[in-house]
């Protein structure tokens, strides 16, 4: 079993965590203030979904509820949860591709629109790719000695967390389309990854149950497992009725065209 500490109540961690947070927020601020200068006002949400998922990286990185992470599994899955859900689908709603294209140059705005148009992309863009890379991933780390040797190399905790805000947020821009997506696949085929990887994140939160990674304690993994299988229901429950909602929408919409056609 880890060793458990007490969590940190001293204020000592607050300039650092307040300072990486100011990193986060202060470049999509700037971006806002361009973008209304030039365009029609950009929607307060937005800016608020941006800075709550800031808030939830910046969290889910510094501070106690990191350092207990290193120690405890259950704050561990609280980790996973806003680093690797939570914080993807905030971010994903603000809209960060679409405020980058409008306060870009033209000449940026057509590069990057070429890179998200080119074939890679339009790989990883598929929501099998993002599903694979994000459940998948999850896999790799608890099936595997993954997560004992996350906690002994800095450069590869470092990485790993990357990995899973990463591949959080491309398995969410991958079935609803919040923002710019060249790509596009339908409703059907985005709803079928879907449960399915829902399936998969939903028996690796039982395996863990009933089967720790090493050196966690019996106690921990079963708390740390429900953590993962109802807060991530939690979660996914807005991903379903995002989902749900744009396919009502355009089905909505092709239905008017058909009538006044």
């Amino acid at each position: 079993m880890h060793e458990q500490h007490p969590a940190q109540t001293t204020p000592e961690f607050l300039p650092f965590f307040l300072f990486m947070l100011l990193l986060a927020i202060v470049p999509y601020a700037a971006a806002v203030f361009m973008s209304n200068r030039k365009y029609r006002k950009w929607p307060l949400h937005r800016f608020v979904l941006w800075c709550l998922g800031a808030l939830a990286i910046v969290a889910a990185l510094t501070g106690p509820l990191a350092e207990q992470a290193h120690h405890d599994f259950r704050m561990h899955m609280v980790v996973h949860l806003l680093l690797g859900m939570l914080a993807p689908l905030l971010i994903a709603m603000s809209c960060p591709l679409t405020l980058l294209l409008r306060t870009a140059s033209t000449a940026a705005a057509r590069k990057l629109t070429a890179i998200l148009k080119s074939r890679p992309f339009r790989v990883l863009g598929n929501p099998i790719t993002a599903a694979i890379l994000n459940i998948g991933g999850l896999y790799l780390l608890y099936l595997t000695d993954l997560y004992h040797l996350m906690h002994e190399s800095i450069l590869l905790y470092a990485l790993i967390h990357l990995h899973i805000f990463l591949a959080g947020y491309l398995f969410t821009v991958a079935l609803v389309y919040f923002d710019v997506t060249p790509h596009r696949f339908s409703f059907l085929y985005r709803s079928s990854v879907l449960i399915i990887a829902l399936a998969g994140h939903k028996i690796l939160a039982k395996t863990l149950y009933a089967d720790p990674p090493a050196g966690v304690g019996r106690q921990e993994a079963e708390a740390g497992s429900m953590l993962m299988y109802y807060g991530g229901d939690l979660i996914d429950a807005f991903l379903i009725f995002f989902l749900c909602w744009h396919w009502y929408r355009a089905a909505g919409k092709g239905i008017r065209h058909s009538q006044m056609t």
